[in-house]
């Protein structure tokens, strides 16, 4: 009987009829907007040390959700938990440190968070330190591995850094200059409803470059920057329709 009894009670666990953990019930409290309960599930996890926990509060005091925005309050959680290899952690305190945001902004500390973050695929932290690269803030300048990040993030889908890397084929900075190249990446960012992206997309089809000119594709990216107030794309557009 005993047996059977124990078979039961790990039925029961495996379909749900156990009690969720405070990490659980934290999460489903934050999902509901339940702040309040959130925040008393998680701190006691976040001050014993859960890395997932720190995270948590490091969040909730970004967003000011159940709290006072504190910024200072933020990248203390997000640090403790970036210290154990939290990735989400680390991108956000690279993002602290770039903005001077509840620490000292420091280019340097930034590039050591956001390396540490886009090393294990993180593609906020992928695309950051291909901006650190291409500005020359906290490292040298380096075209070539500005490249190398905003590759990495722009395969994953990031719509910034498929435009930057479009960008870099335009102007041929750290990889050879690619008409066509820099077309295929401003198109998946356009796509994706980057006005920057847009424009380019349609100065691209403007003027024949990387892809057979075309005055109606030109109108038809023109004309979606220019719904997002894009600068420049509504007199472009005004000027093709014009002439």
């Amino acid at each position: 009987m005993r047996r059977i009894l124990t078979g039961l009670v790990l039925i029961l666990m495996l379909t749900g009829g156990a009690a969720l953990g405070p990490s659980q019930d934290g999460r489903a409290a934050y999902e509901r907007g339940d702040y309040a309960t959130a925040l008393r599930l998680w701190r006691p996890l976040a001050e014993q040390g859960d890395a997932k926990a720190q995270w948590n509060l490091g969040i909730m005091y970004d967003a000011g959700q159940g709290v006072p925005q504190d910024d200072a309050e933020a990248a203390k959680w997000y640090r403790l938990a970036a210290e154990q290899g939290n990735v989400k952690a680390q991108s956000n305190l690279g993002i602290m440190y770039y903005g001077g945001r509840g620490v000292p902004q420091d280019y340097a500390q930034a590039v050591k968070w956001y390396r540490l973050a886009a090393e294990q695929g993180n593609v906020k932290a992928q695309y950051n330190l291909g901006v650190s690269y291409d500005r020359g803030e906290g490292v040298p300048q380096d075209y070539a591995q500005a490249v190398k990040w905003y590759r990495l993030a722009a395969e994953q889908g990031d719509a910034g850094a498929q435009y930057n890397l479009g960008v870099s084929y335009d102007r041929g900075e750290g990889v050879p200059q690619d008409y066509a190249q820099a077309v295929k990446w401003y198109r998946l960012a356009a796509e994706q409803g980057d006005a920057r992206a847009q424009y380019n997309l349609g100065v691209s089809y403007n003027i024949g470059e990387g892809v057979p000119q075309d005055y109606a594709q030109a109108a038809k990216w023109y004309r979606l920057a220019a719904e997002q107030e894009y600068a420049g794309a509504q007199n472009a557009l005004n000027q093709l329709q014009s002439d």
